[in-house]
């Protein structure tokens, strides 16, 4: 879509353009990127995993948009405010969300006949779990699996300037968020899929030993194509004191501060968030980051796409933080030690 399509109808419209779209694995990216920057050299736009973005800032590799592109409000403005929070650095904006995802509550309606209201709902059905089954699982205690408990429990990690993360972190809120999990698994009513167990959650909930999993729209076409006579739900995250917040994936553009071509480069960055092109890459999976098109008919009619679409006006980034990796790290060696420990 991108190469056969959409940089074709770029250069159309502007015929003073060459774009050359260079594909490079994951494994690896990150530290060819920074090599290159650090020698002046590299691409002009990429597209950045969204928790590289303010490391990548810090290290003065990329280019502040706040300040170099004239019309950048615009564009934030219309895009959803948990992906754009992932290109901010230091109070500048080094980057415009590409493509976003988020996780929502999928559950089996065999066995769940109905969505919870709240976390306390969800709790109550460990009542009524049938034997030797689960009612959620999930893969590990990262930030990925823990934050949208964390969030709608009405915690955080750090203020929201994030220069402090005590009394966030380990705030009432926060712990309650964790303790909760804690007792879930202990209970055997989650699975310790959180602390390692290896259990496969999606082999367990198309087994019908689980009911219930946090998943993205990756999800839908697995069932599709694997499983389609199996009937599966999907909500917002159960809401809590914090409401119902999930956590934001997906990828950034960004333009380097080495660019040689940098109008040229802004100008396909702005060409990437255009309805056009966001409504094209949508088809293949790329979910819109623009909320204006949430009342566009080809979401409005979609099958799942629409329920993503909604967590995302609640949904959060991972700390925006050069030293979000370690962070993370941190979290969940604590988050792990206390649901094992007994």
């Amino acid at each position: 879509m991108l190469t056969e399509t959409l940089i074709p109808a770029f250069e159309a419209a502007h015929p003073e353009i060459n774009v050359r779209s260079v594909a490079y694995p994951y494994d690896g990216f990150r530290q060819a990127l920074l090599t290159s920057a650090a020698g002046g050299e590299g691409p002009d736009l990429v597209r950045l995993d969204i928790i590289w973005s303010p490391e990548f800032a810090a290290q003065g590799i990329l280019l502040n948009l706040s300040e170099n592109m004239s019309d950048f409000q615009t564009f934030a403005d219309a895009v959803f405010p948990g992906p754009l929070s992932t290109n901010a650095y230091d109070g500048a904006y080094y980057g415009l969300p590409l493509d976003t995802n988020t996780r929502v509550f999928i559950y089996n309606p065999a066995v769940m006949p109905e969505a919870p209201e709240t976390i306390d709902d969800l709790a109550a059905m460990c009542e009524s779990l049938p034997e030797g089954s689960f009612l959620f699982s999930d893969g590990g205690t990262s930030g990925w699996n823990l934050l949208p408990w964390i969030w709608s429990f009405g915690g955080d990690i750090t203020d929201p300037d994030i220069t402090t993360a005590t009394g966030y972190v380990n705030g009432e809120q926060s712990v309650a968020a964790i303790q909760f999990l804690t007792d879930m698994v202990q209970s055997g009513c989650f699975s310790d899929g959180y602390i390692g167990s290896g259990l496969d959650t999606w082999g367990g909930y198309f087994g019908g030993t689980i009911s219930s999993m946090l998943e993205g729209p990756w999800f839908y076409p697995t069932l599709e194509q694997q499983y389609p006579d199996f009937e599966a739900a999907a909500a917002l995250m159960p809401p809590g004191d914090g409401g119902h917040i999930s956590v934001v994936g997906g990828e950034n553009i960004v333009v380097m501060a080495s660019s040689q071509q940098q109008a040229a480069a802004l100008e396909f960055l702005r060409f990437t968030q255009s309805d056009e092109y966001q409504l094209q890459m949508s088809t293949v999976g790329q979910l819109t980051v623009l909320s204006s098109l949430l009342e566009n008919e080809y979401f409005t009619d979609h099958p799942y796409y629409g329920v993503f679409l909604d967590q995302l006006q609640t949904a959060k980034a991972r700390t925006p933080h050069p030293a979000y990796n370690e962070i993370e790290t941190v979290l969940s060696d604590a988050a792990s030690s206390r649901c094992a420990a007994k």
